[in-house]
């Protein structure tokens, strides 16, 4: 069976076409589904033999949740879905002045192996699909009753490793007849798989691209992060460069803040150097603690000094602010916990 949710309006035309209906109830079907039905029942203006035939033609993904969490700090709420399959993937709402802002998995697990990070323990299970990962959007909105503003796919997964259902989660979301979430208002964020960089450079969509950085030099890069093994930082900045001359937008560098591992007065000097005339920005992330890695945070005169040592070298950097202190809010925490529990 199909998974309804992950076809463009074209496709839907061309299944109406298929099953002998007429084409502009893909129009209306698609309004339904992006309004987070969850049967096809729910489809009060098709008639019944046609909620019938789409029964039986479609699957309706509709995630359960397993466990929300509600920080009594900044109000962002953390959820634990079940997919139909059983798979659990988690998601995050958040608060900002300029609106709501998720952040969404794109996959279950993550084969990265990034040393500061809880998503990829357990390695890779399976890639979300497009409309799994547009779930995670639809069913958060339904259940805060917020309307979502900004989405950030920077949860559990490499997005750039589910390259084409995340291509197409983009096309989706951001479609006028759908939620209609500019483009301009999603980021991307990646590990550095540096010749999918290019590749996603040559769509010329709108989103903004994070890279996770987190290191100024190849030894320390691949000791927390092996895809710099298969990319080197050299090769990663050769695919950034291309990014940038190619669809103009600037791109966010994420660099997280470990104690004694990447927040070294010549780390910040040597990041200013590789980054000195790129347009964009560095993120300082200050590091959440996961039991079974050995890097800490570092503390915040650290960061406060690496942050100065940027600026002083022309290098615009911010520090992230952490949300969700109190709830586990950093990605696969949670999803690690049910596994545990099961």
């Amino acid at each position: 069976m199909i998974e309804i949710k992950s076809l463009t309006i074209q496709e839907l035309k061309q299944e109406m076409t298929e099953m002998g209906e007429k084409p502009f109830r893909a129009g209306q079907i698609f309004k339904w589904l992006h309004e987070g039905v969850e049967s096809f029942e729910e489809m009060s203006n098709l008639s019944k033999a046609l909620r019938a035939k789409l029964a039986e033609r479609f699957v309706l993904t509709v995630p359960q949740v397993v466990r929300r969490q509600v920080s009594q700090v900044d109000g962002t709420v953390k959820y634990l879905w079940r997919m139909r399959d059983g798979d659990c993937v988690e998601s995050v709402l958040m608060h900002y002045e300029h609106g709501v802002s998720v952040c969404v998995s794109t996959q279950v697990g993550c084969r990265m192996g990034c040393k500061f990070c809880a998503s990829g323990q357990n390695g890779l299970k399976r890639h979300l699909s497009a409309g799994e990962i547009l779930d995670e959007i639809l069913f958060m909105q339904k259940d805060s009753g917020e309307k979502v503003s900004n989405i950030v796919l920077m949860g559990t997964g490499e997005p750039l490793d589910n390259y084409d259902n995340v291509l197409k989660f983009l096309h989706l979301v951001s479609c006028p007849e759908g939620i209609n979430i500019g483009q301009r208002h999603i980021s991307l964020s990646t590990s550095g798989i540096a010749d999918k960089i290019e590749r996603l450079a040559g769509e010329k969509l709108q989103i903004t691209l994070s890279v996770s950085l987190h290191a100024p030099d190849d030894e320390t890069r691949s000791s927390i992060m092996p895809v710099n093994d298969a990319y080197s930082i050299e090769r990663l900045m050769q695919a950034c460069r291309y990014y940038f001359d190619t669809t103009g937008r600037r791109i966010s560098y994420e660099y997280m803040m470990a104690d004694g591992k990447t927040d070294r007065p010549w780390q910040a000097e040597k990041l200013a150097k590789l980054l000195r005339g790129r347009p964009g920005h560095v993120n300082l992330i200050p590091l959440n603690e996961v039991e079974e890695s050995p890097l800490r945070p570092s503390r915040p005169e650290a960061v406060r000094r690496f942050q100065q040592a940027l600026e002083k070298r022309g290098i615009t950097a911010t520090v992230r602010r952490r949300l969700g202190p109190d709830i586990d809010a950093a990605c696969g925490q949670l999803r690690r916990r049910e596994l545990q529990r099961q």
